[in-house]
């Protein structure tokens, strides 16, 4: 583990050769019963701008779909990764993995019959690529909800994914917040990212190998502490912060040093 200090300094030393990458939901943003309900906590957009000002690249990595992103975090030069990486938006160039185009109609399709079977306020679709089940508000329900998820599922070939109190159907592709992790830390000297949950065990995982196979000089992988965070992720990471306000404290310790002045 490094402290605060130390991760700074990385982040900082080569600001031009270092590539940010954060997740949202439990990082930038409080975990909440509803998942339309989320918001970046105050004093974040103005945080990433400065950083998007200050660091080679910036982006937000999340299973969220890009233009949620994009409406709750509008920051200019900001990389919004949605769907962990099914969907990307730089500069307003919008792109979808074309590998997902074959299954739109069944995404659709399994989509529908949720709703029908179970209720509405618990699915949320994802840009017509995926659709998410967030159990949250009715925990009792988890068991069925999950049942029926993985029946709809299978029926109209779509593969899982587990998430915190929320199953996604997603199509049966290769991908994770691994892929675009790697792709968006080449050519950088330092690639950071920070998240709390599973499915960002994947990012830490490349920054790691992109350091071993020497396509990386210095990964700085922060770990956003919560009740409900995973057992791994201790191991996973090489400083930990007390939830979305410990690393908002962070990066406002990094701004600082490379970003422009607060209201500049």
């Amino acid at each position: 583990m490094i402290d605060a200090d130390a991760t700074i300094a990385a982040l900082t030393l080569r600001a031009d050769r270092t590539a940010l990458l954060v997740d949202f939901d439990g990082s930038l943003s409080a975990i909440v019963e509803r998942s339309e309900d989320a918001r970046p906590l105050e004093g974040v957009t103005d945080v990433l701008r400065r950083l998007a000002a200050g660091l080679g690249r910036v982006a937000v990595v999340s299973g969220r779909p890009v233009g949620f992103l994009a409406r709750h975090l509008a920051v200019e030069g900001l990389t919004y990764v949605g769907l962990y990486g099914m969907e990307q938006s730089t500069d307003g160039a919008y792109s979808v993995d074309q590998r997902v185009e074959p299954y739109l109609a069944a995404v659709a399709a399994a989509t529908a019959e949720l709703e029908r079977r179970l209720p509405k306020e618990i699915i949320e679709p994802k840009s017509g690529i995926s659709v998410t089940l967030h159990w949250r508000p009715m925990p009792e329900q988890a068991d069925h909800i999950v049942e029926v998820a993985r029946e709809v599922g299978t029926k109209h070939g779509l593969v899982e994914l587990k998430t915190r109190m929320a199953i996604e159907l997603r199509p049966p592709i290769d991908v994770d917040k691994g892929n675009p992790t790697r792709a968006l830390v080449e050519g950088f000297d330092v690639g950071a990212f920070a998240g709390d949950d599973y499915g960002d065990l994947p990012a830490f995982a490349a920054l790691a190998r992109a350091v071993d196979e020497g396509t990386l000089a210095r990964a700085v992988r922060i770990g956003v502490t919560s009740s409900e965070a995973p057992p791994e992720l201790a191991d996973a990471v090489d400083i930990v912060v007390d939830g979305p306000a410990g690393l908002l404290a962070l990066l406002t310790r990094v701004a600082d040093e490379v970003g422009e002045p607060v209201g500049g």
